[in-house]
C-alpha cells in the first residue's frame, strides 16, 4: 500500500461500501476501500460456479431498486460499462392448473389481467405508484420528518398492515398468490405488520421500471461502481481482511460495511459499553438455501408466461406460501418451499454457451440451517415445469452456513443484514437519531444493517457517508 494516510477508509466493497466510497470521493476526500476477498462486489459477484462458460450470480441477481435509488441515479454507471436489460415480464407466478399470474407493465396493464380484482388492484396500487417517486428519498433513508408528510401518511396506511390483511382486498386466488409472493421477500411471516411494504415496493418498482438484469451478471454493477470510484481518484485494496481497526492506515474516519456482529469484533473496546450492549441485542432473520444450475435448455414451464419472465415465484397459493414462511421463521423446514427463481440467460445471452442456459434459485430456511434443500427446490420447479430435471447439466448449492462463509455479512444465511420487521426496520442497528454513527467518534456503520436495509440500492452507504462528511469534515451541501 503506497499511501500511509487517507481522509476516509471504507471496509467492504458491497453496494453500500462502494456507494459510501463514491460519495466521500466525490466530496473531494482521499478514500481507500478495503475488501477481504480477491474480487470486489460483496453481494454483487458473478462466477462460473458450475461449468466453464456458465456465469452465475453468487448472491443478488435481479435488481428492482437500482433504477429507483437516488444514489444510483446520481452516478453515471452506464458510462463505465453497466448495461441493464429489461425482461419481457418482470415476474410471473405459476399455478397447478397451468396458468400464471403476471406482473408487468403499468398498473392498468397488470390490472387488466386480474379479472375480478381489476378494480381492487387499481384502487390499491395506482395512487401508490403515482406517489412513490416523490417518496423514495424518505423511504430509502433513516427515520425522519418526511418531505411530503401527507403522501407519506397515505403510503403508510397501506404499507403498515400485514400482507395477509392486505390480501383480503382481493377476491381471486391468483391475485392473492402473486401479492403474497411479493410480500414474502420480507423473509418473515406474512401476518407480520409492515410486510405489505415489501409487496408494495416490489410491485411499484416493476410498474415504474420493471426489474432489470445487469448484462454479464451482477458483478457488472460492482465493476462499474469501482471504475467510477477509481476515476474519481479512489483506491481499492483487495485481499485485505480487516479483523481490527489497528490494521488500517491512518485516517480521519472509518466506515464499515459490516453487520453488528462483525462491528463488535472489529472495533474492540472503542465502542461504549452501552452501545455494545445494544448491538449484542440485534436480531438476525431467516437464512437462505441457494442453487445455481447449468441447463441444456430453458426451463420448460407449463405456463407460457413464465418462459418470458426474469423472475418466477414458485409457491402456488397464498396459503402455501404463508404456511412455509411462518414455519421457517419458527425454525422448521417444510417439504414444499416458496422458491424465488431467476432465469437471466433468457434475456442475457452472455450468461451461457450458445443454446444453453443458467438458472438461479433460493428458498428461505431457518437461520444457520445446513439442511440440503436441493430435492425440495427441484421438486417445486418440476411441479410447474415437467422435464426440468432432465435439463440439468450441473448444479452448485450453498446452505446458510456456506453463505455466511462466503460473505461474512450473511449471518446464518440472512441476506438482509438482520430482520426487517416493524421493530427493526428503522431502528437498525440501534434506535438513534443517526443510525449510521457508532458511539466512537469517527467510526460509522454503512451496511444493510442500517436503514433502509437489504437490497442493491447503495442508500445505506450513501447516508452513512453523508453523516461522516457532516460530522468529521463539516461538509453538508450534498
Amino acid at each position: 500500500m503506497h499511501r500511509t494516510e487517507f481522509d476516509a477508509i471504507v471496509v467492504g466493497s458491497g453496494p453500500n461500501g462502494l456507494a459510501a466510497g463514491i460519495t466521500l470521493q466525490k466530496a473531494g476526500l482521499s478514500v481507500l476501500i478495503a475488501e477481504a476477498k480477491q474480487t470486489i462486489g460483496g453481494g454483487m459477484r458473478t462466477q462460473e460456479l458450475t461449468l466453464p462458460g456458465y456465469k452465475h450470480d453468487v448472491c443478488s441477481a435481479i435488481h428492482p431498486l437500482v433504477l429507483l435509488s437516488p444514489f444510483f441515479k446520481s452516478i453515471p454507471l452506464q458510462a463505465y460499462g453497466l448495461e441493464l436489460i429489461t425482461p419481457a415480464f418482470a415476474a410471473a407466478h405459476p399455478f397447478d392448473n397451468g396458468h400464471a399470474a403476471i406482473l408487468n407493465g403499468s398498473v392498468r396493464e397488470t390490472a387488466e389481467r386480474m379479472g375480478k380484482d381489476k378494480a381492487a388492484y387499481l384502487d390499491f396500487m395506482e395512487p401508490l405508484v403515482r406517489m412513490l417517486p416523490g417518496l423514495i428519498p424518505d423511504l430509502l433513508g433513516p427515520l425522519a420528518m418526511p418531505q411530503k408528510p401527507l403522501s407519506m401518511a397515505k403510503f403508510g396506511l397501506k404499507a403498515l398492515p400485514s400482507s395477509l390483511n392486505t390480501s383480503r382486498l382481493f377476491k381471486t386466488a391468483e391475485t392473492k398468490a402473486i401479492w403474497s409472493g411479493m410480500a414474502a421477500h420480507a423473509m418473515q411471516p406474512l401476518e407480520n405488520l409492515a410486510t405489505s411494504a415489501f409487496g408494495i415496493m416490489l410491485m411499484a418498482a416493476a410498474h415504474l421500471n420493471s426489474w432489470p438484469v445487469p448484462k454479464g451478471g451482477s458483478q457488472s454493477i460492482a465493476n462499474a461502481m469501482a471504475a467510477y470510484f477509481r476515476f474519481l481518484g479512489g483506491r481499492i485494496e483487495t485481499d485485505f481482511e480487516v479483523s481490527s481497526l489497528d490494521q488500517l492506515p491512518s485516517s480521519k474516519t472509518v466506515l464499515l460495511d459490516v453487520t453488528p456482529r462483525q462491528l463488535l469484533k472489529i472495533t474492540g473496546e472503542k465502542l461504549s459499553p452501552a452501545y455494545r450492549k445494544k448491538l449484542e441485542k440485534y436480531r438476525y432473520g431467516t437464512g437462505v438455501f441457494k442453487i445455481d444450475w447449468a441447463l441444456d435448455d430453458a426451463i420448460p414451464f407449463t405456463a407460457a408466461a413464465c418462459k418470458s419472465a426474469g423472475t418466477v415465484h414458485i409457491g402456488n397459493t397464498l396459503e402455501e406460501i404463508a404456511a412455509y414462511e411462518r414455519s421457517v421463521f419458527r425454525g422448521r423446514h417444510m417439504e414444499k418451499p416458496f422458491v424465488l427463481l431467476a432465469q437471466q440467460s433468457i434475456f442475457d445471452k452472455s450468461r451461457a454457451p450458445e443454446g444453453k442456459h443458467t438458472a438461479w434459485a433460493y428458498c428461505h430456511v431457518p437461520n444457520g440451517s445446513q439442511k440440503d434443500m436441493t430435492a425440495e427446490i427441484e421438486s417445486q420447479v418440476e411441479r410447474f415445469a415437467p422435464g426440468f430435471r432432465e435439463l440439468i447439466k450441473a448444479r452448485h448449492t450453498m446452505h446458510s452456513a456456506q453463505m455466511e462463509a462466503y460473505n461474512a455479512n450473511y449471518i446464518g444465511g440472512d441476506i438482509n443484514g438482520g430482520v426487517q420487521d416493524i421493530r427493526q426496520l428503522y431502528t437498525r442497528p440501534v434506535l438513534s437519531t443517526s443510525p449510521y454513527r457508532t458511539s466512537a467518534k469517527g467510526i460509522y456503520i454503512c451496511s444493510s444493517s442500517t436503514p433502509p436495509g437489504g437490497g442493491v440500492h447503495g442508500m445505506c452507504g450513501f447516508h452513512a457517508a453523508k453523516q461522516a462528511l457532516k460530522d468529521v469534515f463539516k461538509i453538508s451541501n450534498l
